[in-house]
């Protein structure tokens, strides 16, 4: 008999994929941030050492923020998002979070109040009712999701723009951040915020929100990716440093529009 023969069978080892969970995301956020490189951007690769992952990932930090200050500079204010006829509405539509959607949060509107911060001249917080004496907008437009899907939808709610001037908020500022129940959180540049059809959505198809699309606020913003609009929003604050975001802080373009 060999000694091959006699070595014991060893029993393949389980993979426990929270022993990996770390690097797994490590991957995938270089991933999505390699997927918006130009030739140009792998080009200054070339000098870098694959192996070295803290070179890699400045380089491509480095392209995804280039590829946020051309996208603004291709921004126009007047450029509106395409609407639709009410008969091309999706129904139902779907529902998208990073959550299960039982697990939505469900919120008591007679407890719920808007916080407003940063530079602005009037931080009292706002309540739905006070919102809704606002001039109100209305748009049928189409969420684009960043996954490959998209959907038509109905919103109406209070202009961001509208809602920025009521609160006397410094316009000249850089951002405009959002703080969610669901601990998400996102921002927009000034430019897309003071956009027409940028708005903070109370309703979708005339009836208020319901809990799976962002009740009792959602933003809509049609001009950007649907990771760009918010949900279940308890806070804005307007500021001059970049407030990142849930996915933008883990390697998704922070600009994301058009």
């Amino acid at each position: 008999m060999s000694e091959q023969d006699e070595m014991p069978v060893r029993k393949p080892e389980k993979i426990k994929l929270a022993d990996h969970r770390t690097a797994l995301v490590k991957v995938e956020r270089r991933l999505v941030l390699r997927s918006a490189l130009s030739l140009g951007a792998l080009s200054m690769l070339a000098g870098c050492d694959l192996q070295d992952n803290d070179s890699v990932d400045k380089v491509l930090w480095s392209m995804s923020r280039w590829n946020d200050r051309v996208q603004a500079l291709l921004f126009r204010g007047d450029k509106l998002a395409p609407t639709y006829a009410a008969s091309q509405i999706t129904n139902p539509f779907p529902f998208n979070a990073f959550y299960d959607e039982v697990n939505a949060p469900d919120i008591d509107v007679s407890d719920w109040r808007l916080e407003v911060s940063g530079l602005v001249r009037d931080k009292q917080p706002w309540t739905i009712e006070r919102l809704r004496a606002l001039p109100q907008a209305e748009q049928i437009t189409r969420h684009i999701c960043i996954e490959g899907w998209s959907a038509i939808g109905q919103w109406s709610g209070v202009p961001l723009k509208k809602f920025l001037q009521a609160v006397g908020a410094d316009t000249s500022a850089k951002y405009v951040g959002f703080k969610c129940a669901d601990r998400y959180y996102s921002s927009l540049d000034m430019p897309t915020a003071l956009h027409p059809q940028t708005i903070l959505a109370l309703d979708f198809r005339k009836e208020p929100l319901p809990t799976s699309y962002g009740f009792p606020l959602k933003v809509r913003v049609p001009t950007k990716l649907g990771f760009k609009n918010p949900k279940h929003v308890v806070a804005i604050y307007v500021t001059n440093e970049n407030p990142g975001g849930y996915w933008e802080d883990q390697g998704y373009n922070w600009f994301s529009g058009v």
